[in-house]
């Protein structure tokens, strides 16, 4: 165990001191291309930025405007028909937007049921088994300009269902 540990705290370092012999071995100004890659990488901040204050003021309006609450009310009784906690239904769908907010959700369902509870061990499940859909599609497909995304977002939403279902079937048979 022990040597594992070592290992895997050592795995990051070993990697950088490869590239950096790699590129010494190649005659590869490594500085220079390090400099070319950071202004690569800024200019694709400066072209998703735009995205991701969309994204974030989108978050704040749901928040704000209570709209993500009404929206579980309605939900609510479906939730219950099948089992589903409701508590956890605004977490569900946050986490199609963002992961912070949902993190944000997640750390007051914490706080209000315990982490040790059913919903705390079926929330961290969950989050463990979901993507931010939106934001990873926003992000990804702007910084290389994709524009058709075909079946992307359906495949996206019935993977992240399929992961939610899945986490409500694991925790239901390991902790009830």
């Amino acid at each position: 165990m022990r040597l594992m540990l070592l290992f895997s705290n050592l795995m990051v370092p070993m990697i950088f001191v490869f590239i950096i012999l790699y590129g010494y071995s190649k005659n590869i100004s490594i500085y220079d291309v390090f400099i070319e890659g950071a202004k690569d990488g800024f200019k694709t901040v400066l072209q998703i930025l735009p995205t991701l204050i969309g994204l974030m003021v989108a978050v704040g309006i749901l928040r704000a405007s209570g709209a993500l609450d009404i929206f579980s009310q309605l939900v609510s009784p479906l939730a219950e028909l099948i089992g589903f906690p409701t508590e956890a239904v605004p977490l569900t769908f946050m986490r199609l937007v963002s992961s912070s907010a949902s993190t944000g959700i997640l750390l007051d369902l914490f706080k209000n049921y315990g982490p040790d509870s059913f919903l705390g061990r079926f929330v961290s499940v969950m989050m463990s088994c979901t993507e931010t859909v939106f934001y990873t599609m926003s992000v990804y497909f702007m910084s290389v300009k994709v524009t058709k995304t075909r079946y992307t977002l359906a495949g996206a939403m019935f993977a992240n269902f399929a992961g939610v279902a899945a986490s409500l079937w694991i925790c239901n048979v390991i902790w009830k």
